[in-house]
Order: structure tokens, then sequence, then C-alpha cells
């Protein structure tokens, strides 16, 4: 590693460090049942910056979990808060009692308020923009920074490649730090989409088989065997209700998903659920079946959400050698470029 690659790398994400206050601009991912207080806080120590994903905790269990976090680094995080949840406004609570710096907005469109409650309560937002008029529209709402994430992501995706997104999105907003998120893998990936203009990037898949990760060894071993091919997003049963796709490692429970799908449309058509509570059902089987996967090492019937940059995982590492690994590739990439 040379001077200059450090120097150029620094000054690249420098943007996204300042806005994190991390010594790397690199986000976690919120993946539920994955990102609780081990893995976010070695993230953290490792010089990144770690999420928890609340996903469908109650307040009470929030509290506790952003306690304990807080007990294992000194390093900043954030939390995730999924907008659809039913109690979003005391989940929001409990993140400005505890003094969390920064809330990640995720699962569709925040509103408003819950922007301004939370910015007034002294965090900083951000937000998903699965599109650059979305993006523009969240900026205006106040968003303090966005995430762009491609369909190459694992869990809830959205239809835009992360290289497409890159390009819509990085060119035209510029008031706001906005992270990448989707298919990276590699620091060579980073450096690429810092010098398109991000302020830094968001890893999910890459980080599950940290050593600090508490997922099952099962879950661990099905991403460490697996393909890029093998993690394909979940087809949509009926137009008419609409259900994001998902993106997971092929197995048996996604023929179970296909027919929980079913099922919930029936009871929604029968008017049995409104198209909201349908969509809370339905997520209910996805936090469902990925703990079964990710804390019971069901890897057959629970759920692997997964990237596709899942091919490139080969092992079990811990959270500051992965940093260093992606790191290290960063600088020999810029060192390459700079004696061409």
């Amino acid at each position: 590693m040379s001077v200059f690659a450090e120097q150029r790398l620094n000054q690249l994400w420098s943007r996204g460090r300042d806005f994190l206050g991390s010594q790397y601009a690199i986000l976690g991912g919120a993946m539920s049942w994955v990102s609780e207080r081990h893995l976010v806080s070695a993230i953290s120590n490792a010089g990144g910056f770690g999420v928890l994903a609340c996903g469908s905790m109650g307040a009470d269990l929030l509290h506790a979990e952003i306690v304990a976090t807080k007990a294992m680094t000194s390093k900043p995080f954030g939390v995730n808060l999924i907008t659809m949840h039913p109690d979003l406004d005391k989940l929001i609570d409990v993140c400005l009692q505890l003094s969390v710096s920064h809330v990640v907005l995720a699962g569709g469109l925040p509103s408003g308020s819950a922007i301004k409650k939370l910015k007034e309560g002294g965090a900083k937002v951000i937000c998903f923009a699965p599109a650059l008029v979305l993006a523009k529209r969240l900026v205006r709402s106040g968003a303090d920074a966005l995430v762009i994430e491609g369909s190459e992501a694992g869990g809830h995706i959205g239809p835009v490649s992360t290289s497409v997104l890159a390009q819509e999105i990085l060119p035209n907003i510029t008031e706001v730090p906005v992270f990448v998120a989707g298919g990276i893998g590699r620091g060579e990936t980073i450096v690429s989409y810092l010098e398109q203009g991000a302020a830094g990037v968001q890893l999910g898949t890459r980080l599950v088989c940290a050593t600090e990760s508490i997922a099952h060894d099962n879950f661990k071993k099905a991403f460490i065997r697996a393909s890029a091919r093998d993690a394909v997003p979940t087809v949509q049963i009926d137009p008419r209700f609409p259900v994001i796709p998902v993106r997971a490692i092929v197995n048996k429970g996604t023929q179970t998903f296909m027919e929980t799908q079913r099922r919930v449309i029936e009871k929604h058509y029968a008017g049995e659920l409104d198209q909201h509570e349908a969509q809370l059902e339905i997520e209910h089987f996805w936090a469902g079946a990925l703990r079964r996967a990710v804390i019971d090492g069901d890897v057959e019937g629970g759920s692997l959400m997964a990237g596709q940059i899942v091919g490139m995982v080969k092992s079990e590492q811990p959270m500051a050698d992965i940093f260093a690994e992606l790191i290290d590739q960063a600088h020999v990439y810029i060192d390459a470029r700079q004696g061409a």
C-alpha cells in the first residue's frame, strides 16, 4: 500500500466518513436476525458503521438491543426501522430517547412527519431511494443521506440494478451523501462507485459470515457453498397485489413462500384482510422464515436471504479481516491505476 493510495481513498470517501463518524464509509446492511448487537458492534469496532435491524421488534426489545450494543462499542452505529411497522412512532421515540445518531428508514417511502420527528430529535435520517424521482422527493422531505440499492442485493429488492441506479442518481443528487448498495464484494468496486460520486457503500451479504455474526453455522455454510446464480428473487404471483421481491438462495422455503403468497392473496380478495394487513402477514412470514434459518439453522425450510455477491463469500472471517481485505484491494487498485 502506498501513501498515495491511502490518501486517495480517504479523499474519495471523506464525505461519507464525516457523515457517519466512522473510519470507513461502509454501512452494514440491516439484516433481520443477523444485524444484532454482536455483528453491529463488531462492524463499528472494526472501523465501519454498524446498523441494527429493528425488523419486527417492539419498542421494549429495541430499547434493550440498543443499550446492549452501546455496551459493546463506543463507536457510532445506527438503527434501521421499517416504515410499515405498526409502532413506528414508538420505535422512533426509543431511538431518540437513547440518542441514536443515525436512523435508517426502510421498507417503503417514509412520511414527512417521521423524518421531521427524527431530525427535530437530533438524529440524522437515511432513506432508501429506488429511483431518481423518489431520491429528489426524499431530499426535499429532509433526508440527510440516501442509500441506492440495486436488484443484486439480498432480501427485499427493487427492479433496477446497482450500476444503472448509480448512473441515474449519483450525477443528479449532490445535496446529500449517497451510499451505494447491492452486488459489492471487493475493494475495487467500492473505489469505482466512490469515483462516480458516491459518499460510501453499504455491505450486507459480504458480512454475514463474519466470525462475530451469530448466524447459525448451517446458515454460514449455505452462504459459503452458494454461487451467484443460486440467489434469485421471488416471483410475484398476482400483479394486482404488489409484493416486493425478495432475493434468497433457492430452497424448500422458497416454494413455501409461494404457497403463503397465494393463501394471503386469496384471503385479501375474500375480504378477510385489507392490503396493508396482507402485506404485514407476508412480512411476518419472512421474519419467521429468516429466523428459522439464521438462528435455528433450518436451511431447508427457512429463508436464506442473500445477494448475488454470495458467490464471493468463501470463508468465515473476523470482521476486522474482512475490512482489511477490502481496503487492501482498494489500495492496490488505486496504485495500479496511478502507475498505469
